[in-house]
């Protein structure tokens, strides 16, 4: 919603001219509005701008490479990364994460390098957008965080502090033989470190994720420092669009709760984006009444 500036003059206002200058009966003039076109070149790097402004301090897009979050994420799905969530709370087992991997682990999917510089240039855009591949980047599903003991597999299935998961209801299942994915083929007992989190694809056949880094620094757990931000919501292809919610495992008593993420805060940064937006606008019908 918007006001008028103060003291700005509403675009219906009607200018009269003094009675020396207009004849009996004739009508006033209207003032003349502005050019659209002259004000949307303008408009685009507004855009452009914000959209950047809020990739980098909010919300982020993301394109996924593999297959390593199956079913949930599909090979070219599009989601959208809350970079601000973490803010306000800490990081709990069941969220979905984006993090940095670089001179930690090794790229899941390799992506070839562009050959030409407008070829950079197009991915370097394309990554920022969340349209092309960014092979540092990983997503996967949090399990453990720092104190919690993950092990796997006691009765099948994978424990934290003790208590089994109950993982059917993301684990990835075959669309044609209707199998889903053992929760590990690999035995594992960890205890998470201070600052790190124990993350997992939900396609266990196929992701390469803190069970096979073990043998890194850290043991196979991520830094939370590298961690970008949370994945909520799935927003390409229109066909699997949808929400990326806390499964109910992660909330039974023994597994840490995982909070939802405030409902105020995405909306937050988007009034605080539409402030520039919004004053640049009223500044350019200011002018252009002045002009008229």
């Amino acid at each position: 919603m918007r006001s008028e500036a103060e003291g700005a003059v509403p675009e219906d206002e009607e200018t009269v001219t003094s009675g020396e200058d207009t004849a009996a009966g004739d009508e006033p003039k209207r003032k003349k509005p502005g050019s659209f076109w002259k004000e949307l070149p303008v408009l685009i790097v507004v855009a452009i701008v914000l959209a950047l402004v809020i990739k980098a301090f909010a919300v982020q897009a993301f394109y996924i490479p593999s297959g390593s979050m199956e079913n949930t994420l599909q090979v070219g799905d599009r989601v959208l990364v809350n970079k601000i969530v973490y803010h306000t709370r800490s990081i709990k087992p069941g969220d979905i994460v984006v993090f940095n991997g670089l001179d930690s682990w090794d790229p899941e999917t390799t992506v070839p390098k562009p050959s030409n510089p407008v070829s950079k240039v197009l991915r370097a855009i394309g990554s920022a957008f969340g349209v092309a591949p960014n092979e540092k980047d990983y997503i996967k599903r949090v399990i453990g965080v720092a104190g919690d003991r993950v092990r796997c597999c006691e009765a099948g299935r994978v424990t934290v502090n003790g208590k089994p998961l109950s993982e059917s209801s993301y684990l990835f299942t075959d669309p044609v033989t209707h199998e889903q994915n053992k929760p590990s083929e690999t035995a594992f007992d960890v205890t998470v470190p201070k600052d790190h989190i124990w993350v997992m694809g939900d396609h266990r056949d196929l992701s390469w994720d803190s069970r096979n880094h073990r043998g890194d620094p850290g043991g196979g757990a991520i830094p939370v420092d590298k961690v970008i931000g949370r994945a909520f919501v799935i927003v390409w292809p229109v066909g699997h669009m949808g929400g990326l919610g806390i499964p109910e495992t992660f909330k039974q008593p023994g597994v840490r709760a995982s909070s939802t993420v405030l409902p105020g805060t995405p909306l937050a940064a988007g009034f605080v984006g539409a402030v520039p937006v919004t004053l640049l606008l009223r500044r350019i019908r200011v002018r252009r009444h002045q002009r008229s």
